[in-house]
């Protein structure tokens, strides 16, 4: 009978690797996924055609986008390429939080400070992008100038009303 050592353990990935012991999805993997969704939807694509343009199928790209996959260098490097991105647009305007969570959650203790409280970039809400798109589909500059003031008035004398 073999002995038990540290080179007869199991080898590849490991089961948590990266993974908070909450369970949770790491912020950073989070952000990147609500970037991929955010460039996606701006280009009117479906999960079920990006998933086909590099190989997954939607509910891959489902779970990349909610974070609850982490993707590799090497996909990154794909996912650029179809939605016509550099691979650093993926980590930009990223929350502080994020940024700092450890690289290797393993080793590190759960707390609800480094695993909740992470919300994703309201910029990637469906509702954001629907008007976004909306709003680059009317054709006279003019128009869409008026509608810019006209919101920015709007939110503001909310703003206003909320101050008083």
């Amino acid at each position: 009978m073999p002995a038990t050592t540290a080179a007869a353990a199991p080898r590849g990935r490991r089961a948590s690797a990266g993974r908070p012991k909450t369970g949770k999805p790491n912020p950073i993997d989070v952000h990147v996924g609500s970037r991929v969704r955010l460039r996606r939807t701006l280009l009117g694509m479906s999960q079920e055609k990006l998933g086909e343009a590099i190989g997954l199928t939607f509910q891959q790209v489902q779970k990349y986008e909610r974070g609850a996959n982490r993707i590799g260098a090497s996909r990154l490097f794909d996912l650029s390429r179809v939605l016509d991105v550099p691979v650093s647009f993926f980590f930009d305007d990223m929350p502080a939080d994020a940024a700092n969570a450890p690289v290797d959650d393993d080793d590190a203790p759960a707390t609800e400070e480094k695993a909740g409280g992470y919300e994703p970039d309201p910029m990637a809400k469906r509702e954001t992008l629907e008007l976004v798109r909306a709003y680059y589909r009317i054709n006279d500059p003019s128009v869409r100038k008026r509608l810019f003031e006209l919101t920015k008035a709007v939110a503001n004398a909310g703003v206003l009303e909320a101050a008083e």
